[in-house]
């Protein structure tokens, strides 16, 4: 008796493990491209959020000398650090002072933190925290 065409069932087997391992590694791929395009969106709006914090700290023309922060709302949190450089010692209140201005965004993501940080210098009137 000769054989009939057709696969045996071991070749089966290993035809269904080949294909389901070729299947894990799709949604592999596919979900960490999800997960990387997820963490680029936060990333952007947390550049968007800090660049808005740090065009609104001196609004009035006077810097708040300082750390301040708090809540950003959606999850992120900011934190703005300004300290003056090399004051004169003459200077007085009122004077215009160069300051270094640091705007930092985090959020938490996937059990991590995450940040960006804006870092500028700024000339305005120095002004103690509000």
């Amino acid at each position: 008796m000769g054989r009939r065409g057709g696969f045996t069932l071991l070749e089966v087997v290993i035809g269904l493990a080949i294909a389901g391992l070729a299947l894990i590694a799709l949604f592999e791929a596919g979900s960490g491209g999800l997960f990387a395009a997820e963490t680029t969106a936060r990333a952007k709006e947390a550049v968007e959020r800090a660049q808005s914090r740090l065009a609104a700290l001196d609004a009035d023309g006077v810097l708040p000398i300082g750390v301040t922060g708090g809540d950003d709302g959606g999850g992120f949190s900011w934190r703005a650090s300004i300290s003056p450089i090399d004051v004169a010692a003459d200077a007085g209140a009122g004077q215009p002072t160069l300051c270094a201005v640091e705007v930092v965004v985090s959020w938490r993501e996937h059990r991590r933190l995450r940040s960006v940080s804006l870092a500028s210098r700024r000339i305005s009137i120095a002004g103690p925290l509000p």
